[in-house]
């Protein structure tokens, strides 16, 4: 009996310092320290709105002199950048990674503000609107390697198809050379000596065409809200677009999607790096070892466009066997990104590969390699695996020479985009495919 009632005054005194303990720490309110109180919204949840593929950064594309030093990047230093977001919403939060990095990654601050004039690549941003960011109540975080950190929500209104900067200052540097970053973000950030934070503007920065450890922005949102993710190469991350213009095809699109009322909701993020593959590891992991991080563990994905496979077939041996296998190969790896998204609920769109006609890395003399874009580009269109086809190929290729991408649309070395070639791909995409409409009965099962 005393043994007895030892444990009931036990559980009781739990009891009460529950009761006690838990408003403090915001418990069941919806709230964690420093943050604000949830919006009272029903339906509503976190749809990503911007990302960037995370990538191991090539000494190339490292931070510039002096910000890279032999043993450590960034110290006491300032880190500005913009990214152009999809959906709106009153309510956001960041995403930083540290996938790559050698070292923990130490972040002393980060601030977001709206740029200057709304335009992408600039150094200063508006008056009065910077905002600080936080994690777990604090101003800091340290990312440990191979993982990411995700900050407080926070109280800041952001427009459907706008900018935001975000600033972040590292008091010690990364002590590290192996960084995350993604090379080829099309727009100019700035680094500068210090902690310029909260500074309108950073006069005498250093520029560079790259974005480094930020990898998403999120915002708070009704479930009409949803994000398609674009798997994909260089034809996707924008190679032959123009730096701060945000041209790339899946921004175009986006912008489409806009404008029509039972699409205005969606938002396109972009999961792309140039030199990517499916198969093996070249410019970041393969399209198979990265679907978990750069898909199915995004918030609100409905739906998933695969426009991946060329660089696979382009850095085969141009043999009949080689290519062969690897258009079998391509298309097994088609099965499997299809087999796991259906189990998240995610619909999965196949693009067609554009042609590849003339390019000096990837065209070869006897065709093979244009034969195994065919093999692959028929699969996708007969197949019934994938939910709905979108023929990029159809829409860019010459009518007078079908290997070949049209003169007007071609960068110049016959297998890249310019903005026209882009806006044409965006036109080619049926916007219905982004309807929110319910799964079919036994969606999943293959």
């Amino acid at each position: 009996m005393i043994r007895r009632s030892s444990i009931l005054s036990l559980f009781a005194a739990a009891a009460l310092t529950a009761a006690v303990v838990s408003p403090a720490l915001g418990a069941g309110d919806g709230r964690g320290p420093g943050s604000s109180p949830a919006p009272d919204e029903r339906n509503a949840r976190w749809v990503s709105t911007w990302t960037s593929m995370p990538q191991l950064t090539e000494p190339g594309n490292m931070p510039p002199a002096p910000f890279t030093q032999g043993d450590s990047v960034l110290d006491d230093a300032t880190l500005r950048q913009t990214v152009h977001v999809s959906a709106g919403g009153e309510h956001i939060r960041l995403r930083f990674s540290n996938a790559f990095g050698g070292a923990v990654l130490p972040i002393t601050k980060v601030s977001v503000a709206l740029p200057l004039d709304g335009r992408a690549g600039t150094s200063a941003v508006e008056a009065g609107s910077t905002r600080p960011v936080t994690f777990q109540g604090r101003s800091s975080v340290s990312v440990p390697t191979g993982a990411q950190a995700v900050s407080d929500p926070l109280d800041f209104t952001l427009a459907p198809d706008s900018d935001l900067t975000a600033t972040v200052y590292l008091a010690n540097g990364q002590a590290s050379t192996s960084i995350t970053s993604h090379p080829g973000s099309r727009t100019t950030s700035y680094l500068r000596a210090g902690d310029h934070v909260s500074a309108e503007d950073l006069p005498g920065a250093t520029p560079t065409d790259h974005w480094y450890f930020l990898s998403g922005v999120e915002v708070w949102s009704r479930s009409t809200t949803s994000a398609a993710v674009v798997l994909g190469d260089s034809l996707t991350d924008g190679r032959g677009s123009t730096t701060n213009m945000n041209d790339r095809w899946p921004d175009l699109l986006q912008k489409r999607l806009r404008s029509g009322a039972a699409t205005s909701k969606t938002a396109v993020v972009n999961q792309a790096a140039g030199g990517n593959r499916l198969l093996n590891d070249g410019l970041g992991p393969n399209g198979l070892a990265r679907l978990d991080r750069d898909v199915l563990a995004q918030s609100g994905v409905d739906w998933l466009v695969v426009l991946e496979g060329i660089n696979d077939i382009g850095t085969a041996a141009a043999t009949p066997a080689a290519q062969k296998q690897v258009a079998a190969d391509v298309i097994a790896a088609y099965e499997q990104i299809i087999t796991r998204a259906h189990t998240h609920g995610i619909r999965v769109y196949g693009a067609t590969l554009t042609p590849i006609g003339g390019n000096a890395g990837y065209d070869d003399p006897d065709g093979y390699r244009e034969q195994a874009r065919q093999i692959v580009n028929t699969w996708i269109r007969t197949s019934g695996r994938f939910d709905s086809v979108i023929d990029f190929d159809r829409a860019v290729r010459d009518p007078q020479e079908p290997r070949q991408l049209r003169t007007e649309l071609d960068t110049g070395d016959h297998l890249h985009l310019n903005p026209a070639g882009y806006r044409t791909m965006a036109d080619a995409v049926p916007t219905r495919l982004f309807r929110q409409t319910p799964l079919p009965r036994g969606f999943g099962y293959r």
